[in-house]
């Protein structure tokens, strides 16, 4: 179950079904890859959450998968992330900077 709060703004951001799975197949139409760690029982004591979602250089932590899903999912939606250039834009860029050099 999720806190009541967090639905509230998830609602107010169109989501409307809170269950694990759909929360899980949001957060994927939005992001490709991301990191769900159910954590050991001395972790968990000690950052007082049992899943910790990792998400770019994010971390969600939270006391069960839905509620990580909910809270990544809201990040996305509140900021969406800003997409990574490629590989061949990253190399057009530094042989465009080698060239003004010359």
């Amino acid at each position: 179950m999720l806190p009541e709060l967090l639905q509230a703004q998830l609602t107010k951001l169109g989501i409307q079904d809170f269950s694990e799975i759909t929360l899980r197949e949001a957060l994927e139409t939005y992001i490709e890859t991301y990191t769900l760690i159910k954590l050991a029982p001395w972790a968990a004591r000690r950052w007082k959450c049992r899943y910790r979602l990792m998400l770019g250089d994010a971390m969600y932590d939270a006391q069960s998968p839905a509620e990580a899903y909910a809270l990544s999912l809201q990040a996305v939606l509140e900021k969406p992330p800003v997409p990574r250039a490629t590989d061949r834009q990253e190399k057009e860029a530094s042989h465009e900077g080698n060239n003004s050099q010359k």
